[in-house]
């Protein structure tokens, strides 16, 4: 039997035994989907070829700020470990026992046979230290914000969110039914013209980031509470960034400004300060309902492993015991980093945070500096775009309290020497 397009042998009952692609069959044309794979593969290999690819390095193991990847010694600066709680002898402990009593995992989804009372002591955990009534926990930090702006915002509703904030803000916005609106980087100014467009009788929803991911700033809360308050509008802020760094306890944004319940809806994650995976809402409890029966990514995804979930829990009382001692090593580190890059001549942007941008410019000089800084000892990664603008190309240097001063004074040498090297500085 023969079609088209291949040369099919089949059994007595008709069933294929082997395809054979015929001789003569012409090469497919490439499509779009195949012009955008194949882009990014000739970027990738280019790189690789280089030796300019770092990204998905293996880390082997652990040593307070240092790591081992492929047999090299390295100190970690691309972590979000902000507070060094990774291995910390009490979390790891908690998820241990966790395990030897409910087992690998759970019975499904949350809302089904999922839910362990583990989760509900989480979520109770986290209302209490937010200072909110409730609190929904997700399965990643990037579905939480998705699933909850994208369930919030329904047609007619307004979500209008800051230009540098996070991919799965943006997700979340864009999945959303309603409109949605931006405003310029912690432009106050031009929230207010976007909050003056909306009719008033809308539901309307602003969206930033406590500290931005790239940069590393702060968000002007103070000025974006009075405007929502003005407008008739909820406010909405990720504190991914902001937990256990923003704060003398570190408790984020609001306790930084010295603002007790001026957020609405309190998005944070569960992967970087607190050292599980996961995210989560807290706000009041008719909210926090809401979103446990509609969100279809909470709804639809299975519940955090017992050992993880047992984990977070134990590294919540850490923060709270431990929170102050290492938020003011943390400050000590950031500020000594910070300012001997800058006394080197380097451009850090706006930051004031652990989070701490090395400008280049552009992806041929963040590449060249990357491959120097990882030949050297220090585990350092570029952004490029389009994960940012063209001609922002930079290292994204992370500082924790697990560094020491020496740490910190050697991987400033070794910054140095390569932004020499490539001509930044």
């Amino acid at each position: 039997m023969l079609n088209t397009l291949n040369e099919v042998h089949v059994d007595q009952d008709g069933r294929p035994t082997e395809l054979i692609a015929p001789t003569d069959d012409p090469k497919k044309p490439e499509d779009a989907f195949s012009a955008k794979i194949n882009a990014y593969w000739e970027r990738i290999e280019e790189a690789r070829e280089n030796e300019l690819y770092y990204y998905f390095q293996p880390v082997d193991q652990i040593d307070g700020a240092w790591v081992w990847t492929q047999g090299q010694r390295k100190l970690m600066f691309a972590t979000y470990s902000y507070l060094g709680l990774l291995k910390h002898p009490r979390v790891v402990a908690a998820g241990q026992a966790a395990l030897e009593k409910y087992g690998a995992g759970t019975h499904g989804v949350r809302i089904l046979g999922g839910t362990l009372d583990l989760h509900n002591k989480l979520e109770a955990r986290i209302a209490a230290f937010t200072n909110q009534e409730d609190a929904i926990v997700y399965s990643t930090g990037y579905v939480t914000n998705l699933a909850t702006i994208s369930t919030l915002i329904g047609r007619g509703d307004w979500v209008i969110s800051d230009r540098w904030n996070h991919a799965s803000i943006v997700d979340g916005c864009l999945l959303a039914h309603g409109e949605f609106k931006r405003f310029r980087h912690n432009d106050m100014a031009d929230l207010e013209r976007v909050l003056q467009q909306a009719p008033a009788d809308v539901g309307k929803l602003v969206v930033a980031d406590a500290v931005f991911s790239m940069d590393g700033d702060i968000f002007d809360l103070p000025a974006a509470v009075e405007l929502t308050r003005k407008y008739n509008a909820r406010l909405m802020i990720d504190e991914a960034h902001s937990l256990g760094v923003l704060g003398a306890t570190g408790r984020g944004i609001e306790e930084h400004f010295g603002m007790p319940g001026a957020i609405d809806i309190k998005m944070g994650t569960l992967s970087k300060t607190i050292p599980g995976v996961g995210g989560y809402i807290a706000g009041d409890r008719k909210l926090i309902n809401f979103l446990r029966h509609t969100a279809r990514a909470f709804v639809f995804s299975a519940a955090l492993p017992p050992a993880v979930t047992a984990g977070i829990l134990e590294a919540f009382d850490v923060l709270e015991d431990e929170g102050v001692e290492r938020n003011r090593i943390l400050t000590a580190n950031v500020k000594y980093f910070i300012s001997g890059l800058q006394a080197a001549g380097f451009d850090t942007g706006l930051t004031c945070t652990p989070i701490v941008p090395i400008m280049v410019g552009s992806e041929e000089r963040a590449l060249a500096m990357s491959k120097f800084c990882q030949d050297n000892g220090i585990f350092v990664l570029p952004v490029l775009p389009p994960a940012v603008q063209e001609g922002t190309a930079r290292l994204r240097a992370n500082v924790t309290a697990s560094h020491t001063i020496e740490d910190i004074q050697f991987a400033l040498d070794v910054f140095i020497k390569a932004g020499k090297f490539v001509g930044v500085i």
